[in-house]
Formats: structure tokens, sequence, C-alpha cells
């Protein structure tokens, strides 16, 4: 179970801490890519049916990414919420080529967490 947070900001660095594998978030880029699109596509030609499309494809890699790789509980779980929001603000401070500064400042606040939610180096 993950911390209690009061707030989105206090949230977001324990979102970055726990997205710490580089193969984990390419797979949430991906996922979100696809599911955006998926969504994009769905409201152009208002075929609704890939609105159920839209979810699957944006979880399924993401949780992927932290059952395989990442080896940690998806924040979706508990913060489902925040955790999209920090989906998107994650994938833009990627895109914008912010992510790495924001990544060490969470790290250095969180650590990282195996499965069992140890905290490690």
């Amino acid at each position: 179970m993950a911390p209690k947070f009061e707030s989105f900001r206090e949230f977001f660095p324990y979102y970055l801490a726990e997205h710490a594998d580089p193969v984990c978030r390419g797979l949430h880029y991906i996922g979100t890519t696809l599911s955006a699109a998926l969504l994009i596509y769905a409201l152009y030609t208002q075929n609704w049916w890939f609105l159920l499309a839209v979810p699957l494809c944006g979880y399924g890699f993401a949780w992927v990414g932290h059952f395989v790789f990442e080896k940690n509980r998806p924040a979706t779980f508990d913060y489902w919420r925040w955790s999209l929001i920090g989906d998107y603000k994650m994938y833009g401070l990627w895109i914008s080529g912010r992510l790495a500064p924001a990544m060490e400042e969470a790290l250095a606040q969180h650590g990282r967490r195996n499965s069992k939610g140890i905290k490690g180096a």
C-alpha cells in the first residue's frame, strides 16, 4: 500500500520514484501514446467501441511494466486520479527533456521500493 498523501504535489515525487526502471517508463509512454491516439480516433470517428480499448491499452502496458520490470504495485490501485495525472505529467517531462532532474530528486526523496514495499537504494 502506498503512503498517505494529501495533495498531488506531495504524491508526484513518490509516483516518479515508483517508475525508476526505464523499461517500465517506456511501457507507460507506449500505453499513454496508444490510449491517447485511440481516444482521439474514437472521438473523430464517433466509433465509441474504441473507448473500451483506451484503458485496456494504457493500463495494460503500464501494469506489465510494474509487475514484470519495476516489481512494485501500481500507484493506480491507491490513487487512481493522481496516478492518471502523474502519468501525463511524467510523459510531458519526458517529452520536454526535463524528466532526469525530477527523477533524481524523487529518488533522493523516496528511494526505490521493491514488491514488498521495502525501500532500497
